[in-house]
């Protein structure tokens, strides 16, 4: 495939060429509202605060910018943690990451939900994960048992809060979020 500059519209953004390449491929052309209020700001490392109706983008404007900020040379522990309300969600991010992330050499993502064995997550993240994507309850769980380790974490998303909060994740979450170094909002 070419170094050209695919997705115009992104490249503008100034997203890095392998993400830029994943979007080529996956037909992305041009950047919704929430991408372009979203990307440029957690590009800089910013904390940012987003809303937007279903459909609009949202993976992508949170997912692109924090996939590009990522130390490729550093696996473990992660450096990104999405948290979300379901595993359905859970899943459907991390596969979007992973396609976002494709040519991005050595990236690992990693899904942690509820209803799947301990022993095959323990094995990836053993091996090592810049990022993890699970419910709060699993990622709970882990960080109980020390198998999940936040020291390195550059960025936390919390995806579908308002879901999380009215599953009674509340707890949780701001669980998760005190045992992090981010700053708390």
């Amino acid at each position: 495939m070419p170094d050209s500059l695919p997705s115009a519209g992104f490249a503008a953004l100034e997203l890095p060429v392998p993400i830029l390449r994943a979007l080529d491929q996956v037909g992305y052309e041009t950047p919704t509202p929430i991408q372009l209020q979203s990307i440029p700001p957690l590009l800089q490392g910013r904390d940012l605060l987003g809303q937007a109706q279903t459909g609009t983008g949202k993976t992508a404007a949170f997912a692109l910018p924090l996939l590009a900020r990522l130390d490729l040379a550093v696996s473990a522990p992660p450096q990104l943690l999405v948290l979300t309300p379901t595993r359905e969600l859970a899943i459907q991010v991390a596969e979007a990451c992973a396609t976002y992330a494709r040519y991005l050499p050595g990236l690992r993502v990693l899904p942690l939900y509820g209803g799947k064995d301990y022993g095959s997550q323990l094995q990836a993240l053993r091996r090592g994960v810049q990022v993890v994507v699970g419910t709060p309850g699993r990622i709970m769980d882990h960080l109980r048992r020390g198998t999940l380790r936040l020291a390195a974490l550059q960025a936390l998303v919390l995806d579908e809060p308002d879901e999380m909060l009215r599953m009674g994740f509340i707890d949780d979450a701001v669980m998760v979020g005190g045992m992090t170094r981010m700053p708390q909002l």
